[in-house]
């Protein structure tokens, strides 16, 4: 990293903490909208890690992950620069919505542009100002449309460094994730730049297990690329379950979905994991787990219509499912220093 950042022609020099406001439009009263960060550099020099939330607006989850993150007191002894964005869509934020006012999904239009849409034009601005002045990166997202995630990262396993961060970020279950033409994950890859994306709870609701996995994941990610001094006595941990591939379970008809499966679950392929019927509790038909698995996503409502996404299931051999509970990752998550 460089002596002396520079972000929307603030500079900030090592021991500086500060928070910027990043113009990126205005609102029909002519308002304007700024995107808050603020920039935490160490006395010594070191990597430069962004960590951003609220790319969708409604994903507020890590916004209070990085509350705890900017005050938590041992950043005094870090090295190098810690860029938080608590919310990057600013827009969706105020409305609870995922998306930008035009209903663009911001998380496509990435690296952007200064000549396109608005979603394209914040885009470009978060790669130019926040991308560009780190050396790794982690974005904080959660279910959307009444969906809830199990505590995973995201990631491109292939890649030696990122895996070995993801693996350090302590999440139950690790997904080498597709990259989605567009998204931000994507857009900073493709400049060589490590990158682990955080799937947590749900839209507009704080989880507690949620927010401690995310916490202390971040700071697991800061003692391995040397931006924080290691743990004498490290804390306690899980080794996550390491997923190639998930699926989706649909609803095969509309109805009321009845279910006793929860986040974190190992299923076989063929179990029974819920019922569809309609309102008087005639014409049911069972859902059946197409693979063995854990289940990390689910459907937080119990209305459904035929093809509704209901459960979604990382796929796993039964035996390391069988060896591998993930019953204590709560309790892991738990213990932060």
């Amino acid at each position: 990293m460089p002596k002396h950042i520079r972000i929307n022609g603030v500079e900030v020099k090592p021991g500086q903490q500060m928070t910027i406001n990043i113009p990126v439009a205005r609102l029909h009263t002519h308002t304007k909208m700024n995107m808050p960060l603020q920039v935490i550099r160490g006395r010594r020099k070191g990597p430069g890690l962004f960590v951003s939330a609220a790319v969708h607006g409604d994903e507020i989850l890590g916004v209070e992950i990085l509350r705890r993150l900017i005050r938590h007191k041992p950043l005094k002894r870090m090295c190098g620069t810690l860029i938080a964005v608590p919310v990057v869509n600013v827009f969706g934020f105020i409305e609870h919505s995922r998306y930008l006012p035009d209903r663009r999904d911001l998380n496509r239009f990435f690296p952007g542009s200064e000549k396109g849409s608005l979603a394209s034009r914040l885009a470009s601005i978060f790669m130019t100002e926040v991308v560009d002045n780190c050396t790794h990166g982690i974005d904080l997202h959660t279910g959307s449309n009444h969906r809830i995630n199990l505590p995973q990262v995201r990631a491109h396993l292939d890649d030696a460094r990122t895996r070995d961060l993801a693996v350090a970020f302590g999440a139950p279950v690790v997904i080498n994730a597709n990259m989605r033409d567009g998204s931000l994950r994507q857009a900073v890859m493709e400049k060589g730049i490590p990158m682990l994306l955080y799937e947590a709870g749900e839209a507009l609701r704080f989880d507690e297990a949620a927010i401690r996995t995310g916490f202390k994941g971040i700071l697991s990610v800061m003692r391995r690329i040397g931006m924080l001094p290691e743990i004498p006595a490290p804390l306690k941990t899980i080794d996550p379950l390491i997923a190639r591939s998930t699926v989706w379970l649909r609803a095969s008809k509309s109805g009321i979905l009845r279910t006793r499966i929860l986040l974190g679950d190992a299923v076989r392929q063929h179990d029974r994991v819920g019922v569809i019927s309609d309102l008087f509790g005639d014409n049911e038909e069972e859902l059946f787990s197409p693979v063995s698995g854990v289940i990390i996503g689910r459907l937080d409502i119990p209305l459904v219509h035929e093809g509704d996404a209901v459960f979604h299931i990382a796929c796993f051999e039964e035996e390391k499912i069988t060896e591998h509970p993930l019953d204590g990752y709560e309790e892991a998550a738990a213990g932060i220093r």
